[in-house]
């Protein structure tokens, strides 16, 4: 393949399908040194399509070990304004957000736990603001993915650091739909697919949701009255079409935040914090996790619950068919993006406003007594599997199949 043409054509695909950037607007991308051949790629592709000026932010996990293994917690817990500023002033301006997620899974491994959750906690705080816009779509965002060597050895870890940044971009480019001849009108088809389970989900308005599976998850999950499930492209506040996640197989809505009793498995590894935490159980009452375990990164998964009173309550239930893309090519990536769109998965945290009829204009107090959840913190953990099932229930108390042995039913 001819790299080069490839990084243009990808890079087009991120700037064009990703956030569909219009003509003035400022480009935020925030990108591992890494990637710098493709942040450059991006970069081009924006100017090239009118944009008003693009910022690049990079991040070295390496450097960033540094800090956290030789700063005092002090220092970590101290996020300095501009630090915000650098991203909350552009997205007041409605900028577009380009975020590449490439990062070491063990980046951090060593490191306490209290060092790490010190400067997640801190910046999470600090950049509440700029995830606010995001999550309710006053911005347009997208997330994609390029090999670094150290994450592709994870994946691949009986090759040689090429051959495994090879296979790991030959994986990518299938996923996100470049190797098709215009990727743009493939990702258009995608899309209505996905809507076509959107409109089957929002015609039912299921009252609750029931998950079983042979790893032992028994899960109930209400659902708000007003819920709305989301997924493939969406629409910003001022109407233009974007797709936050390249590549995407969800569909998507929120729990109530007291509607969650049960017990439910993990089905893949979740990278947290530069940690991995991996085969771990939770049980969930009237909406909080009150009971945990965790075969490996039980202090990162503590540490993750404790981030704030609403880490412990679910942000969102996205469904994933066991028969996908990405699920089929059974790779473990340890990189949520990947790894959340090969399996229904749930999500700590947050909660997405958009998932609500209207609840991109509602106040915080408004949204939680409609029972959306608020947290610092939204992280995505699988629980997908070949035999899961999921049965909903309307107000009418009738019963649909939604999900047999891990495929849509309908």
């Amino acid at each position: 393949m001819n790299m080069k043409n490839m990084l243009e054509k990808y890079a087009k695909l991120a700037v064009k399908k990703g956030v569909n950037l219009q003509k003035d607007q400022v480009l935020l991308i925030n990108s591992p040194v890494e990637c710098v051949d493709f942040a450059r790629a991006i970069t081009k592709v924006a100017y090239e399509e009118g944009a008003k000026e693009v910022i690049v932010h990079y991040g070295d996990q390496n450097i960033q070990r540094l800090k956290l293994q030789y700063a005092t917690i002090d220092t970590l817990k101290d996020v300095p304004n501009w630090v915000a500023e650098s991203y909350i002033s552009y997205a007041r301006e409605g900028c577009c957000v380009i975020s590449i997620s490439a990062s070491d899974p063990d980046a951090y491994k060593g490191i306490p736990m209290e060092k790490i959750s010190a400067y997640q906690k801190s910046r999470q705080i600090a950049l509440k603001e700029y995830y606010t816009y995001s999550m309710s779509n006053k911005i347009r965002w997208t997330v994609v993915s390029v090999p670094t060597e150290a994450w592709a050895l994870k994946v691949f870890n009986e090759s040689n650091a090429e051959e495994a940044v090879d296979k790991l971009w030959n994986v990518i480019f299938n996923v996100v739909r470049l190797n098709n001849d215009d990727p743009i009108k493939a990702w258009d088809e995608h899309n209505v697919n996905l809507d076509k389970k959107l409109e089957f989900l929002n015609k039912y308005k299921f009252k609750t949701l029931h998950y079983t599976n042979s790893q032992g998850t028994d899960l109930t999950i209400e659902l708000p009255e007003d819920h709305i499930w989301l997924g493939g492209s969406e629409k910003c506040n001022l109407g233009i079409e974007f797709n936050a996640n390249m590549p995407t197989e969800e569909v998507f809505t929120l729990p109530k935040k007291d509607g969650v009793n049960g017990i439910v498995t993990s089905s893949k590894p979740l990278s947290y914090g530069g940690n991995l935490i991996n085969n771990f159980s939770l049980t969930f009452k009237d909406g909080q996790v009150i009971d945990f375990k965790a075969e490996e990164g039980y202090d990162a998964l503590k540490d993750l619950l404790d981030s704030d009173e609403g880490a412990r309550y679910l942000g969102e239930v996205a469904l994933v068919p066991y028969d996908s893309p990405i699920s089929n090519s059974n790779i473990i990536f340890y990189n949520t993006l990947f790894d959340e769109n090969a399996a229904c998965h749930l999500a700590f945290g947050e909660a997405y406003p958009t998932c609500l009829v209207n609840g991109e204009n509602l106040s915080k107090e408004d949204l939680a007594k409609k029972g959306a959840n608020s947290s610092i913190v939204h992280v995505d953990f699988m629980v997908g599997t070949k035999d899961l099932n999921i049965v909903g229930y309307t107000s009418d108390n009738e019963e649909i199949q939604i999900f047999k042995n891990g495929n849509w039913a309908m």
